[in-house]
């Protein structure tokens, strides 16, 4: 389906695919012992369909695994290079997290929490945000962490949902040179809610705030506290966190997390595919407010005692080169983002990367959603000069970890722009049409995870039965991840977005993200976003909205005939947009998704809605007036 980029990194474990699918349980408990565990587990799996118990009888703790076995070897070794929006910066080793962390364990227990609880953690990407969760895991409490963009609506729902007792924030934090009152936010969503406690309150934007009996200072309690909290030995399967999905619509579902099952995973994919060293700076865009930065940014790194760069504000602020400008500071070797960014940085062209020094980075990564092979290239070819694997990660908040992905770290194989490439050892995955029947390659069906993984989701917060309906009701004894696929030939996966990413238009499915990557190829275009408005004959219609590369002189009315003689050659003519619209942003959240649901909104004539988690309200604005210009 594509051209191949024959580069890696010269590892080539062939044996460790093999055994993996001869026996996976025995592949996951070989895995499971590069971990410290209190004691040994009884069993590696119970598996009552669909719910699974790993490394059963197991002792261990997700903070443990992350300090206290590097003390002795990397106590003095920076853990977190961070990077505040307003020009901060500060250095915490091993050592300095160690003593931080149980710190705040003793805070939270002063404060009457108890293995089982659970925590709500609503902060500005900050290192007191890992240290929290860090905290909560060394005495068994669960977290759950809401995205610091998010409204005192949608975080209502959620501690509601999670009935914490404890809640922690700050009084703002930095996102575009403006301050974000997050206190008052928070001060706003738990007005009714008697249960919670206590909130605790980290002084990041030194902005005015409202004090209540509840709130307490984060750094007046940790004056009051002991620097030594040993960790609770705690069952593998105890639940870690909870991370509650933003859907578009209903009430948001918990995804919760274990521990053993969840730090094997982890453990093993970042090491696969990064190919981590000792002497590696890896730097994850992700907020950790999203999945990514509770795996990849938190939990992962720290299992290998990696440095990583954590930064706190937009990617492109002050300006473009912001990223640029902190790979070559810190000399990153590893950069992991999202395909989102790329196409923003791609927009501005070549000039901007290619005045910065990247000579440190060996490998890049992209996650969160499908890439388009165009932007694939670009990044392959300026970002990383030609020399740079690329892995291109499929995985979901529900997975835990990855479970799509070239992996440098175990084998040397030939990339696809655009293709995850193949499943993770010890996971069997499918595409298969909507009996469950595997399709032909090169057919676009359904993905389907076919056995039970160790970063799987325990269940949903409250709601087996949900659990069990969304996910494993559609294909008896199978995960089902919502999304189209492809696997080619050659045994690839391209995942073509969500399955409910579709536009239904004249009787005829059209994946979004299929149509979004035809517009994209154009050499003229940066990003698009495509979504179906009513209609009163063929039900919906589509129309596009196009984002151009900085300084294109086409003419509008050519490039859109050109679009429109794109879609029709390589998707049909029952694909054509009934408009293209050319603006300068699309809508997206401060972690870099697309608001369809906005669009479609603007498209239809129809009320706008919350837009608390837009990363910039003026790129509505402005795509209105286009809209209302052009009708």
């Amino acid at each position: 389906m594509s051209e191949k980029y024959e580069i890696g990194l010269g590892n080539n474990d062939v044996d460790i695919r093999k055994n993996a699918q001869s026996d996976f349980i025995s592949f996951w408990d070989k895995q499971a012992h590069n971990l410290t565990w209190f004691s040994p587990w009884e069993r590696t799996l119970d598996w009552n369909s669909p719910f699974a118990k790993w490394f059963v009888g197991g002792k261990i703790n997700a903070s443990y695994n992350t300090l206290d076995i590097h003390q002795k070897t990397k106590s003095n070794k920076p853990a977190i290079l961070w990077e505040g929006e307003n020009g901060d910066s500060k250095i915490y080793t091993y050592g300095d997290l160690f003593k931080e962390v149980q710190k705040f364990a003793n805070v939270l227990k002063s404060l009457g929490v108890e293995k089982g609880d659970r925590v709500t953690i609503y902060l500005p990407m900050v290192p007191e945000l890992p240290i929290a969760m860090l905290a909560c895991a060394r005495i068994g409490a669960i977290h759950t962490v809401i995205f610091s963009g998010f409204s005192a609506a949608s975080i209502k729902d959620r501690i509601d949902d999670s009935k914490s007792k404890i809640v922690i924030t700050a009084d703002g934090g930095f996102r575009r040179g403006k301050i974000v009152k997050l206190k008052e936010v928070i001060d706003d969503a738990i007005k009714d809610f008697e249960f919670v406690k206590n909130v605790i309150v980290l002084e990041r934007a030194k902005n005015e705030i409202t004090i209540s009996s509840k709130d307490k200072l984060w750094t007046d309690l940790m004056q009051c506290v002991s620097d030594s909290c040993d960790a609770e030995k705690l069952d593998s399967e105890h639940p870690l966190y909870i991370l509650y999905t933003s859907g578009t619509t209903g009430k948001p579902k918990g995804v919760l997390h274990e521990t053993g099952g969840y730090l094997t995973h982890l453990h093993s994919t970042f090491q696969w595919a990064f190919d981590i060293k000792d002497s590696d700076v890896f730097f994850c865009t992700a907020d950790i407010g999203w999945v990514t930065g509770h795996s990849y940014v938190v939990y992962a790194p720290l299992l290998h005692g990696a440095t990583q760069v954590m930064y706190e504000g937009a990617p492109d602020f002050p300006d473009m080169s912001r990223m640029w400008q902190i790979l070559q500071k810190y000399k990153v070797s590893i950069f992991y983002t999202t395909p989102t960014a790329l196409r923003m940085f791609m927009k501005f062209g070549d000039q901007i990367p290619n005045s910065f020094d990247l000579s440190s980075l060996r490998l890049l990564g992209t996650v969160g959603e499908p890439i388009n092979p165009e932007v694939w290239k670009w990044y392959y070819k300026v970002i990383g000069k030609e020399k740079c694997p690329i892995i291109d990660t499929w995985w979901q908040t529900e997975t835990g970890g990855m479970m799509i992905s070239s992996l440098p770290g175990l084998e040397t194989i030939p990339l696809k722009p655009g293709s995850g490439t193949l499943p993770i050892p010890g996971v069997e995955i499918s595409v298969v049409d909507e009996f469950g029947t595997e399709v032909p390659p090169n057919t676009k069906g359904y993905l389907i995870i076919q056995n039970p993984w160790p970063g799987m989701l325990q269940t949903l917060w409250g709601d087996d039965e949900k659990y069990k309906t969304v996910y494993w009701s559609k294909y008896s004894d199978c995960y089902y991840a919502g999304d189209y696929a492809v696997k080619d030939e050659d045994g690839y996966f391209w995942i073509l977005g969500r399955a409910d990413d579709v536009l239904k238009i004249a009787g005829h499915r059209i994946g979004t993200a299929e149509l979004e990557s035809c517009i994209v190829s154009n050499d003229d275009v940066a990003e698009s976003a495509v979504c179906g408005i009513p209609d009163e004959i063929k039900g919906d219609v589509i129309i596009a909205f196009v984002v151009l590369k900085e300084g294109i002189l086409t003419d509008r009315t050519i490039l859109e005939k050109a679009l429109f003689n794109k879609i029709r050659n390589d998707i049909g003519a029952i694909a054509t947009p009934k408009e293209i619209y050319f603006v300068p942003k699309l809508p997206k959240t401060r972690s870099g998704k697309i608001m369809r649901r906005l669009l479609k909104s603007i498209g239809s004539g129809n009320t706008i809605g919350d837009t608390s988690t837009l990363d910039d309200v003026s790129a509505v604005t402005e795509i209105q007036k286009i809209v209302e210009n052009k009708s």
